[in-house]
């Protein structure tokens, strides 16, 4: 595994900038600029995140690049648009490609984008899509049945394959090993632990982790255990998840910072943005998070970042 590329990381719908948002960006920018000298692109650099940029809007598609010629991607969120455009960009329409999917569950905003997903109209391309739902392959067709949709399925023209995983059974993938794990949410939903070349990803979204179940607590720090990088589902706040949004099948920021420590990974992704929720908003996440894990932190650092739609993660 070389690195992680977020092409959407949004939860539930895809969101996108208001006028309004975008002019208050300018208008901050600006009034920051007085007296700088503005010939150089050092006094945007210097900009706050929020202020310069974007969290950006895509719902869940996650590339694990290996390295090899393979693509390897977890769920068909809106995200997985821009990533088709990149993928053709960069091999053109005639080179038959690849592409393995693993999909966390089968609800509407992590399978919204297959039916504007390039690739999968081009034949001689290879689409295996993969996960734990028995109703995996029925649900992504039904999507673009009509009144729904106007395109059927079978315009779909590459080779596309459904495949079923066992919990907790390797699968060998584009020369990484892949194992998946039941986790709780409305329907089910499912984990993925990619290895390759002595590296480890989690990808846990939708899923409401309960640390009170000691049973499934032990069970995930298992599964995350010195992970180099866990994405991880932090829509909501410790008080919403345990309150008034209980058994909504989401996690919190605080939660994720407890499971990284007892698993002793190394970097915590917050994952599946509140839709909400503007970019302030997720900034202020991110530093509360990193504020809990300096006071709580018994051994090594734990690295704490927001995911944003074109960040990279080196492995």
């Amino acid at each position: 595994m070389k690195r992680i590329r977020f092409w959407g990381t949004r939860g539930s719908l895809p969101v996108a900038l208001t006028a309004a948002t975008v002019r208050q960006k300018l208008v901050t920018a600006l009034r920051g600029a007085s007296g700088c000298v503005l010939a150089s692109d050092r006094y945007v650099d210097g900009l706050a995140f929020p202020v310069a940029a974007t969290y950006g809007g895509h719902t869940s598609c996650v590339q694990i690049a290996t390295g090899g010629p393979e693509y390897v991607i977890c769920d068909l969120g809106s995200g997985v648009r821009p990533f088709g455009q990149a993928a053709i960009a960069r091999h053109g329409p005639a080179s038959p490609q690849t592409y393995h999917i693993f999909m966390s569950h089968v609800h509407w905003d992590h399978i919204m984008g297959l039916p504007f997903f390039t690739p999968a109209y081009i034949p001689g391309n290879r689409l295996r899509i993969y996960g734990g739902h028995p109703w995996l392959e029925s649900a992504v067709r039904r999507q673009q049945d009509e009144p729904s949709f106007p395109v059927d399925f079978s315009f779909l023209r590459a080779d596309i394959e459904f495949v079923h995983l066992e919990p907790g059974k390797p699968l060998a993938v584009a020369d990484m090993t892949v194992t998946s794990m039941l986790q709780r949410h409305a329907g089910d939903s499912y984990g993925y632990r990619f290895e390759a070349n002595g590296r480890s990803v989690i990808y846990t979204t939708d899923s409401e982790h309960r640390l009170d179940d000691p049973v499934e607590t032990d069970s995930f720090v298992a599964f995350f255990r010195n992970a180099d990088v866990v994405i991880f589902d932090a829509m909501y706040s410790l008080a919403d998840a345990i309150s008034i949004r209980a058994d909504w099948g989401h996690s919190s920021n605080v939660v994720g910072v407890e499971l990284c420590q007892m698993a002793g990974a190394r970097h915590l992704c917050l994952f599946h943005h509140e839709p909400a929720f503007d970019d302030q908003a997720i900034e202020a996440v991110l530093a509360d998070t990193r504020r809990l894990e300096e006071i709580t932190r018994t051994g090594d650092a734990l690295t704490i970042t927001a995911a944003y739609d074109g960040m990279e993660i080196e492995l």
